[in-house]
């Protein structure tokens, strides 16, 4: 079945909704591509075959898609890059800006470890032509992401210490104050990183309980502010790609994020001076800065399981994927789960312009 949308196709002013389930589509075909390299310390091959996936269900959605923020440069992994066309670019086609990992977290998947998905965010271009997805010209930013009943406190008193800067201890416990915990009930998620390990000291001299990821901090960024997760924030130095993909999944969720460049020396912060971004190397971006405007969707589907969905589980000849799609629009918040009878089930590539059973 064709999934180009009609001459009877609704308004454009809400065609994100008409067009969410495609992108969702993208991302089962992502997992299910990878499905294959768990385990077997291909991560270059399980990111291909996902990548692969993904244009090929591309080349079947009526959108006129750039991808604004991709993968592949910061691990030289065989990514989709910035500035690739994607959709069927038809003329009265809606535009949008792309940001997508086909799998965050490689390494897990390459080691048969928990915590990875593919996803994909997507956000209508206005009239103006601007963009809404930010290009941030740095490897990795430092980060705090927390819920909507902090996002909201902070809002109505700005002078809380919900701060990228800020004292961990000092965001821990008000963190805490906000949501009627004790300090010790405050759990935090931190990436397994030695750039980490000051958050790491100071998150254990508060009593807060702490909880590490190897890798997949798009999912971890997200946490927070989803209702089934125990985890209340997120903070620390991660890639700057996630953050925008993770910001965009936040504005949909109502949390929110403060994300800062972080120069890994100072060839990078010269390097960002150079390009005109000197006078943006200090300043905080909140998600709407990240991923702004009201039109945005963000898809993911587990891989393998971590905090935000289950991974895919096969059992005889059928495929059980995990998935998440929400939009800033309604809020509405779906999780999918889908079962794909593997002797039937085709994925669309773009390598081969074929459909080919899994």
């Amino acid at each position: 079945m064709s999934l180009l949308l009609s001459d009877h196709s609704p308004p454009s002013r809400d065609i994100e909704r008409h067009v969410a389930f495609d992108f969702l589509r993208a991302t089962e075909m992502a997992a299910l591509s990878a499905l294959q390299w768990i385990g077997k310390g291909q991560k270059e091959l399980a990111d291909a075959a996902a990548c692969d996936a993904i244009r090929g269900m591309f080349d079947l959605i009526d959108i006129r898609g750039e991808v604004t923020i991709g993968e592949g440069v910061k691990d030289e992994s065989p990514g989709i890059f910035k500035g690739e066309k994607v959709g069927s670019w038809q003329e009265s086609a809606p535009r949008f800006d792309i940001a997508l990992d086909p799998i965050d977290g490689t390494t897990n998947v390459s080691k048969g470890m928990p915590n990875s998905l593919s996803c994909i965010a997507a956000a209508k271009v206005g009239d103006d032509g601007a963009g809404r997805l930010l290009d941030i010209p740095a490897f990795y930013m430092k980060k705090l992401a927390y819920p909507l009943a902090v996002r909201e406190a902070w809002r109505a008193d700005p002078k809380l210490p919900i701060d990228v800067d800020a004292p961990v201890a000092d965001v821990i416990r008000v963190t805490a104050r906000i949501l009627g915990k004790e300090v010790r009930d405050v759990m935090v998620c931190v990436q397994d990183r030695p750039r980490n390990q000051p958050f790491v000291d100071e998150i254990r001299r508060t009593g807060a309980a702490l909880r590490m990821i190897h890798d997949g901090d798009i999912a971890a960024a997200l946490a927070p502010a989803l209702r089934t997760s125990d985890i209340d924030l997120y903070m620390g130095i991660g890639g700057a790609p996630e953050a925008v993909l993770a910001a965009a999944g936040l504005r949909c969720l109502g949390g929110g994020m403060r994300a800062k460049i972080w120069p890994r020396d100072e060839a990078e912060r010269q390097h960002l001076v150079n390009i005109g971004w000197g006078d943006r190397i200090d300043r905080q971006f909140l998600s709407r800065d990240l991923a702004g405007g009201d039109d945005i969707l963000f898809v993911a589907t587990g891989i393998s399981s971590g905090p935000l969905l289950e991974g895919v589980r096969v059992s005889a000849n059928v495929a059980t994927t995990h998935s998440i799609l929400m939009r800033t629009r309604s809020r509405t918040v779906r999780f999918v789960q889908a079962h794909h009878d593997l002797d039937q089930k085709t994925i669309h590539l773009r390598s081969t312009q074929t459909e080919r059973t899994i």
